[in-house]
């Protein structure tokens, strides 16, 4: 059984929002700037029009391995289903918001066409059909990795193999299965990262995530 991630090339990103748009047509997402599965942060700076630079961080739903949005909860609609994808049961959602604060993501939204929470699905339906998601088929500049973290021939594993990556707020032990790739130009690696973020090889980060993965897997649902 497959355990999607996504591993993204953030230095490729060109702020086209193809992929937002992708998301939004795929999925019927309602239409609103702040009505997004998925998005990509701005980030501007410099003092002068010599240094001045704007960085872009694709974002969307970490489907975390230790989810504390399914933890919080109260009522099971949100759920883990197979392939370890965090999803939202509509009809059992009750707009409580537990699990909107719980995410330190910030990756759900109302959705009052739905009366509930939406958020990012890793496009669990075309997936099952063409095998990845409706932005990463869509960006122009290949910024988005999706596939089977389990499987070591797939392209999303030796992308993990063959580069150093960091995920974002690492210190909430949530297991994110986003993967942000290290810059390989220096400069740009150097104004986006900023200091103290921790890189990681897929070595070093396997145990932990196949042991936790195996841990998890007895509840994922049938999707």
């Amino acid at each position: 059984m497959a355990n999607y991630a996504m591993a993204l090339e953030y230095q490729n990103c060109i702020d086209c929002r193809a992929c937002e748009v992708a998301c939004k047509d795929e999925n019927q997402v309602m239409l609103g700037a702040d009505k997004q599965r998925i998005w990509v942060g701005v980030v501007e700076g410099g003092k002068t029009l010599a240094d001045m630079f704007v960085n872009f961080y694709p974002s969307q739903c970490n489907h975390c391995i230790d989810a504390p949005c399914v933890t919080a909860c109260p009522t099971g609609a949100s759920h883990f289903v197979e392939g370890g994808i965090v999803k939202v049961d509509y009809d059992m959602c009750i707009l409580c918001k537990g699990c909107m604060e719980a995410c330190p993501y910030e990756a759900r939204f109302i959705d009052e066409t739905r009366h509930a929470v939406d958020k990012c699905t890793f496009c669990d339906g075309r997936t099952q059909e063409f095998g990845t998601t409706a932005c990463s088929a869509t960006c122009p500049t290949k910024v988005r990795t999706f596939g089977d973290l389990d499987d070591p021939n797939s392209l999303l594993r030796k992308t993990l193999e063959s580069r150093e990556f960091f995920v974002l707020k690492e210190n909430e032990d949530t297991l994110p299965k986003l993967f942000y790739l290290v810059p390989q130009d220096e400069e740009y690696r150097n104004r986006t990262m900023g200091k103290g973020i921790k890189t990681h090889t897929w070595s070093d980060m396997a145990p932990k995530y196949e042991a936790a993965t195996a841990k998890r897997r007895t509840e994922w649902k049938k999707a």
